[in-house]
């Protein structure tokens, strides 16, 4: 299955034109800069890349354009949130064509599915290409819960090769690798839990927020890599408010309006999303000003 994944994997904005059109290039170019902070790989088309809100030619064009950006350096993965089994793993299939290293699989959208219903999901789709793939774990925002326990099931399922544990509670990794150890590289989904879930021993960070912060954002998984631990938290203090821009139902707003505001993109969304504004933009902006005027060597 090639290297294990390990270390930053950014997720992805999409980047939209004002008339809501896709704007490839510049997607292009702000994975040209993670690339060159030292990411482990990113991913596009995820929930921050508004999968949901794109065509599926779209969605193949911002895999193709990712592609070509990494130039393969690092490995370009390839969300997949559909809404039935055969869109999965028509999407699957598609992505592998235009050259993507894998994938990272949320569970069916809108529908609800039960465990064994979402047991099949997960292994219909990871069966239509030969790719390794990242299980995408958000009780949260999707309701499935694959638990501890449920993904030892899964331990059969030869090209599932890590884990974004985005539950939320960071003693799922110790249970994990109580119950598997390192059958999968495990993955932290929640920016503002990287300190707590580096303890507990991961491989890798799904980050939303350092996506507009990118040599930062790689500074402090390299210190948490190394237990670093005073200088991480030093750094965490500084990111965790624009971390928890991560954690709100308009987090795709919010952290697009952040990478705009670092100049490495534009905030544009495409609805039913829009932009902010208004008492709430200006609140947020606060927020990101405020982490632009103190960032650290500024």
């Amino acid at each position: 299955m090639g290297k294990r994944w390990s270390g930053v994997f950014p997720a992805m904005t999409t980047q939209f034109r004002e008339d809501q059109s896709l704007d490839a290039a510049s997607t292009g170019r702000h994975i040209e800069a993670m690339v060159a902070s030292g990411v482990g790989g990113v991913v596009v088309c995820g929930s921050l890349g508004e999968n949901q809100a794109m065509e599926p030619g779209e969605k193949v064009e911002v895999v193709r354009t990712a592609v070509r950006a990494a130039a393969g350096k690092v490995p370009v993965v390839a969300g997949i949130a559909e809404t039935s089994t055969a869109k999965a793993v028509r999407a699957a299939r598609d992505f592998a064509e235009v050259g993507a290293a894998g994938f990272m699989i949320m569970p069916p959208m809108v529908y609800r599915p039960d465990a064994d219903e979402a047991d099949a999901f997960f292994r219909k789709v990871a069966s239509a290409t030969d790719l390794p793939w990242m299980l995408y774990n958000n009780p949260i925002a999707y309701t499935v819960d694959v638990t501890p326990a449920r993904l030892v099931e899964f331990a059969d399922v030869r090209n599932l090769v890590a884990v974004k544990e985005s539950s939320a509670d960071p003693r799922r990794i110790v249970e994990i690798r109580l119950l598997l150890g390192d059958r999968f590289a495990l993955f932290a989904g929640v920016d503002d839990l990287i300190v707590e879930s580096s303890i507990h021993g991961i491989d890798g960070w799904v980050a939303g927020s350092g996506i507009a912060f990118p040599a930062e954002n790689q500074r402090l998984w390299d210190l948490l890599k190394a237990g670093a631990w005073d200088e991480a938290r030093a750094l965490y203090r500084w990111f965790s408010p624009l971390m928890k821009l991560d954690t709100y139902p308009k987090f795709v707003q919010y952290i697009k309006l952040m990478v705009q505001e670092a100049g490495l993109g534009a905030e544009w969304v495409r609805e039913p999303r829009r932009p902010l504004v208004g008492e709430e933009r200006e609140r947020i902006l606060a927020v990101i000003r405020r982490g632009i005027e103190n960032r650290p060597g500024a």
